[in-house]
């Protein structure tokens, strides 16, 4: 016997819409609620971590730091026709962005992935480019990163490929939820690696 959809269902609920409405949204929250969180793995949550840091290596305008965080190949805008390759290229690109004059970037993991590659992982998360940061003409811009890592032989997680959304334009309302939806330990976990 086959489920009725839950369409079905509300098309013969004879409540008024906002009844029906409030009901689906309490059934969707006991739903959401009895699921099993996601658990991430030690490695996932080393990459977590050193997602994080990178990130607070621009905060720092710390191009040093920046730079330990990157493969000596790496490869960022690896998407686009514009790709800047290499470590050094990389750190000059972003030059400006890691002093934070005129353009900066802060950005954190909502997601992170150790696959059946050892040693290589992905990270995904939101991003928020601010323009003229400290000026009147502050502006603010929402996009999405997802990076690739490898671990190097020393055991250090480096990005080996970097890429992300075009940005849009961001109210105060989603700025706020940004900067509130950064996490500083890796959710859910660490749970025992594969």
């Amino acid at each position: 016997m086959m489920r009725p959809s839950l369409c079905s269902v509300l098309s013969r609920d004879r409540r008024p819409a906002r009844s029906r409405l409030f009901a689906v949204a309490a059934l969707v929250a006991g739903l959401s609620s009895s699921l099993p969180a996601a658990a991430f793995s030690i490695e996932e949550c080393a990459v977590w971590a050193r997602e994080l840091s990178f990130a607070d290596s621009v905060a720092r305008h710390d191009a040093a730091a920046f730079a330990e965080h990157l493969e000596p190949g790496a490869v960022f805008g690896a998407g686009s026709d514009a790709r800047t390759r290499g470590r050094d290229a990389i750190v000059e690109r972003w030059r400006r962005i890691i002093e934070g004059r005129q353009v900066t970037i802060e950005w954190y993991p909502t997601r992170t992935t150790v696959g059946g590659v050892e040693g290589i992982a992905w990270s995904e998360g939101p991003a928020l480019v601010i323009t003229d940061p400290g000026t009147p003409q502050q502006a603010y811009r929402l996009g999405r990163f997802r990076s690739v890592w490898r671990r190097g032989e020393d055991g250090t997680w480096r990005v080996l490929f970097d890429d992300g959304d075009e940005a849009r334009p961001a109210t105060p309302e989603e700025v706020r939820a940004f900067r509130a939806g950064r996490r500083d330990t890796c959710p859910h976990g660490p749970r025992s690696a594969r």
